[in-house]
């Protein structure tokens, strides 16, 4: 596509991002033999990036807008660094025109488009009205800079119900109202004009006619500054959740061979429309029963995430493309030289815990292993030790599978999901696996919204004795002493009469178990609660953090991934992985009272931004006690029973994952606790 043998211009690029992407880009720079350039807040000076990248520098705190975001810090971080271009990665200032304009003014060259190619494309009204006059098919309604709420409802019955209304600016979803009814249509245009203002500054709002069994395809293009375009084929991304995409692949199961070839022409045309140059995606909506139907949607003026399905099955590495179209190569090929291979299909492995209503997650990485092997590719910005915090997009890595056709993708896929190991941070590769195996997926009968009506079927695998144990032999074994010893201090369950087996209480998803163990980790026994009494033998291979626990029990051996931090072990087996927490006793009280701890533990990490109750008040069960925020989101978290509210946290304070907030001591039950008579 590109002469891959001969050397650009630039000996230097700094990459003007964080996470997989930044660490993607450095794999390709070091590839050519180019030297890379990290950039780093404070709160990722010990990530994975700035480790593999040749050298590194600080941009300033946590907060995205005085770091990743801070356009004179960048730029002066590259001029410091000697650096002759920058590769933006995407998101941050990825389709930031002024961040162009000021490489530009330096003399720093921008591994993306023209600043005017940004700029259209930046606005959606404006793009739809462009590439419309280059013959690209744009869906009915209507896109004039500056419409009223009563303009909009005039014209949405021409348009035709339902209608969607979108904002002008910005993108994610936010701000986008689907109304089917005429009378819903003034509020839908207020809250959305609300929405859009909050989020992008800006409220304008056109309407389109809503796209039934919407399918979301997007193609790839490359163009030179020579004025050459070409495409590299299409990519399916319909598997969104709220409007960001989980999973994607290439091909699209639902193209013919005259479709693809028509998409991937007005992909092209949309391009000229704005003179582009470089990589650059374009996203089209296709109904599912008008498959020869498409429409333009909007045009990202960047690398994709989805990137690497493209690259496996076309073997083109588009990082290095962008690389040598901005150092002034030529393509030297046409579009019938490109030639797609096998499938592939990538899924975005998030913080987030899918039990807890995807609410964000966090952590430090405690134990890490990434698949690996032919026709399996991982882009990851996690090392072992790597902090997740609440500070930016949730996204860990991308795992991505390649294979002679759609099936053996699939199944490659969920066997490469099957074998990742990531402890200390709660992910949602289980929940990848589940929607991988949903027929609808299977047979690429896909649409924008078959994730959300799936979500509500998701049931994370429960707690099973297996982890239980494996979670209370770590719990024992840890408690040994160092030889030699007081026969009573070890924890064996030898007395001088009959034995006291350790009780350890565990725990773990819905439940709450006793694990019973005596003798010695070559010799024991153990047992959960009332149940049957089993030999165990137990070893134990790592540090105090993480290892290898093997056990025999019940005729079985298996092996599990352990690791611990904050209270909480983490075991990973072969039905997944577990979190277990060692807890205390309670009281039991009468039938009519709370049974169990009352604890207000954070469901992800982030900050306590206000407390609204005091130390010592009283509340009803529901009754909001701290309110913690994390990805720009609250969260309210109220009191599980009535009583009174102990306080462990005060506003301002930075918290962990499941970490402790407050207690309630329950109020007890006068009809179970009156004085006696006489």
């Amino acid at each position: 596509m590109l002469n891959t043998s001969v050397p650009v211009a630039f000996d230097t690029v700094l990459i003007a991002n964080r996470g997989e992407i930044a660490v993607r880009v450095i794999r390709t720079l070091r590839a050519m033999g180019i030297r890379s350039v990290a950039v780093y807040s404070d709160a990722d000076a010990d990530a994975r990036h700035v480790h593999e990248a040749d050298t590194a520098v600080r941009l300033g705190p946590a907060p995205a807008r005085e770091s990743y975001l801070a356009i004179d810090a960048v730029v002066a971080a590259a001029v410091r660094t000697g650096a002759q271009a920058v590769h933006p990665g995407y998101g941050f200032l990825s389709e930031n025109a002024a961040f162009a304009a000021a490489l530009a003014e330096a003399g720093i060259v921008f591994l993306g488009p023209p600043a005017r190619a940004i700029e259209v494309m930046g606005d959606k009204i404006t793009a739809k009205n462009t590439v419309a006059a280059f013959g690209v098919p744009v869906v009915p309604g209507i896109a004039t800079p500056g419409l009223t709420d009563d303009e909009l409802i005039t014209a949405a019955t021409e348009v035709g119900y339902p209608v969607l209304v979108k904002p002008s600016a910005g993108g994610g979803g936010k701000g986008m109202r689907r109304v089917d009814d005429p009378a819903e249509l003034p509020e839908a245009l207020r809250s959305a004009r609300r929405e859009a203002a909050a989020a992008f500054g800006d409220d304008t709002l056109f309407l389109e006619r809503f796209v039934t069994r919407p399918r979301h395809i997007e193609v790839q293009i490359l163009a030179d500054q020579f004025g050459n375009v070409l495409h590299l084929g299409e990519r399916e991304c319909s598997l969104q959740r709220r409007h960001q995409k989980v999973i994607e692949e290439a091909p699209s199961p639902l193209l013919d061979a005259a479709t693809r070839a028509r998409i991937g022409a007005a992909a092209c045309n949309t391009a000229r429309s704005v003179d582009y140059v470089g990589a650059g995606t374009v996203e089209f909506i296709v109904s599912a029963d008008r498959p020869d139907e498409f429409f333009f949607m909007e045009m990202n003026t960047r690398l994709q995430v989805e990137h690497p399905v493209t690259e496996l099955i076309t073997g083109v590495d588009l990082v290095e493309c962008q690389v040598r179209v901005a150092a002034g190569q030529k393509l030297a090929v046409t579009q019938d030289d490109i030639r797609m291979a096998g499938h592939a299909i990538e899924a975005r492995v998030y913080a987030e815990d899918p039990a807890r209503g995807f609410l964000p997650t966090g952590g430090t990485v405690l134990d890490l292993d990434e698949p690996e092997g032919r026709g399996v590719r991982v882009d990851s910005g996690l090392r072992i030790g790597t902090r997740v915090g609440s500070d930016y997009d949730p996204m860990l890595s991308k795992v991505i599978a390649h294979a002679t056709d759609r099936t053996a993708a699939l199944a490659k896929l969920d066997q490469a999901l099957a074998e990742t190991v990531l402890l200390g941070v709660t992910s949602n590769i289980e929940f990848l696996r589940f929607l991988l195996a949903d027929p609808d997926v299977a047979e690429g009968r896909l649409d924008t919204a078959l994730l959300d009506r799936r979500v509500a079927d998701f049931q994370p695998t429960p707690v099973g004795d297996a982890e239980f144990i494996a979670a209370a032999v770590c719990h024992w074994l840890r408690r040994w002493p160092a030889p030699p010893a007081e026969p009573w201090s070890v924890p064996s369950g030898w007395r001088i009469g009959a034995h006291a087996p350790t009780a350890i209480r565990l725990a773990g998803g819905d439940r709450i178990e006793h694990v019973y163990l005596s003798g010695t980790p070559t010799d024991g026994l153990v047992r959960i609660g009332d149940g049957e009494t089993h030999t165990l033998t137990a070893t134990f291979a790592g540090n105090a953090e993480s290892g290898v626990l093997t056990i025999t029990t019940a005729g079985l051996r298996h092996t599990y991934r352990v690791a611990e931090h904050d209270g909480l072990l983490w075991v990973a087996g072969a039905s997944g992985i577990a979190t277990l927490r060692e807890v205390a006793e309670v009281n039991v009280r009468g039938a009519d009272d709370h049974i169990g701890d009352a604890e207000i533990r954070s469901p992800m990490p982030g900050s306590v931004i206000t407390v609204p109750v005091t130390a010592g008040s009283t509340v009803a069960a529901g009754d909001p006690v701290v309110i913690v925020e994390a990805m720009k989101m609250e969260h309210s978290l109220t009191a599980p029973i009535a009583g009174t509210v102990e306080l462990l946290v005060e506003p301002g304070a930075q918290v962990r994952l499941d970490q402790v907030l407050a207690r309630v001591v329950a109020t007890p039950n006068p009809l179970n606790h009156a004085e006696p008579t006489e």
